[in-house]
């Protein structure tokens, strides 16, 4: 098992370390609830054609009810096979980790053995343990996989994380990036500033799973002191359930950020994107709603393109709040620009054969 960075092929590591469009991979179902092959493996051409660096598969955006249904492992193996067979180009492949850590290694012992290069580590079932506790959880699971870690918003079951724990977890030596998602600037700051009093800037990868702030986080570099020496760090890319649509225009977007940093040049327009896209968000995520139908909004626009047949999610009581649907549709109209459809239409045939 690869439990090493070292171990990884060069272009991999230059994916993660460069930055790229990560998409939180979704679960086709049929209308009995059946996990829908067909689908799941169009859903799967689609992101690695649209141009995604990678694929975080067993994540939120995946269901995580998708352990009790027995999907685990066949919907990882699933995705390891498409990225094998149908990209050009080998993919990141980073697999969700959840449970207390008897769960997590098993997890990541089947993520590893199915050529999955790292783990998303979710911390939700260790609420109320002591900060000992986590890191001891983290290091534990890391001797299977490498890590990257995942700040969930506790809107959706996450737990608060002090930049102390933030410093100690990037001290581990198997941890290869971050996922900073609590759609929350104050604790986006811990994290980064625990990398940084870490010393583990060049090791480490942030990535934005921030849906709310896709391109604030992409623009704007984060310049702290340690000590005497000013440290600047960037965000480099996105592991984002947003990213799970639309994703030609994600790799568009960060691309397009990428040489605006490279240029020094960031110009208004690209900020008033930023809005744009937190606006489509705003819809999809369900944020009305406490974001009760943040995972049956994003296949919604799945469904509307033809990838999906419904929104059919593994939990019966999970589905489109009362007003989502007008809210998804507003922001269409409002956005075509930010919609891949034509991409989409031209290639879906071909995808799903």
């Amino acid at each position: 098992m690869t439990v090493s960075l070292s171990a990884w092929p060069a272009p991999l590591v230059e994916t993660l370390r460069g930055g790229t469009v990560i998409p939180a991979h979704l679960l086709a179902l049929d209308a009995k609830r059946r996990l829908d092959r067909r689908r799941q493996r169009a859903l799967c051409r689609y992101y690695i054609d649209a141009g995604s660096g990678g694929l975080a598969v067993g994540v939120h955006s995946t269901q995580f009810a998708i352990r009790e249904a027995g999907l685990y492992e066949p919907v990882l193996k699933l995705a390891a096979e498409e990225a094998s067979a149908w990209g050009k180009r080998q993919l990141l492949l980073i697999a969700g980790l959840v449970g207390k850590t008897d769960q997590a290694r098993r997890e990541a012992e089947v993520a590893a053995s199915l050529g999955y290069h790292a783990g998303l580590l979710s911390l939700a079932a260790m609420r109320g343990a002591s900060e000992d506790e986590l890191i001891a959880h983290c290091r534990a699971v890391a001797r299977t996989i490498p890590l990257v870690g995942f700040y969930l918003q506790p809107a959706v079951g996450g737990i608060a994380l002090s930049q102390g724990f933030w410093r100690r977890f990037a001290e581990i030596e198997e941890v290869v990036a971050v996922k900073i998602a609590p759609f929350d600037r104050y604790r986006t700051l811990d994290v980064i500033r625990g990398v940084v009093a870490a010393r583990a800037e060049e090791r480490v990868t942030l990535y934005t799973g921030n849906d709310d702030a896709i391109v604030q986080d992409l623009v704007a570099p984060f310049t702290l002191r340690r000590g005497e020496e000013t440290v600047t760090i960037r965000i480099k890319g996105g592991l984002l359930g947003q990213w799970s649509v639309w994703t030609r225009r994600a790799v568009e977007l960060l691309a397009r950020i990428h040489q605006a940093i490279e240029s020094g040049r960031i110009d208004t327009e690209l900020l008033a994107l930023g809005n744009a896209i937190t606006d489509c968000n705003s819809a999809f995520f369900d944020t009305a709603n406490d974001f009760r139908g943040c995972i049956a909004g994003c296949h919604e626009v799945l469904r509307r393109q033809g990838l999906f047949a419904g929104i059919w999610c593994l939990d019966p009581e999970e589905g489109l709040s009362p007003s989502q649907a007008a809210e998804i549709d507003r922001v269409i109209r409002a956005y075509p620009e930010l919609a891949d459809d034509g991409f989409v239409s031209a290639n879906l045939d071909r995808w799903l054969a």
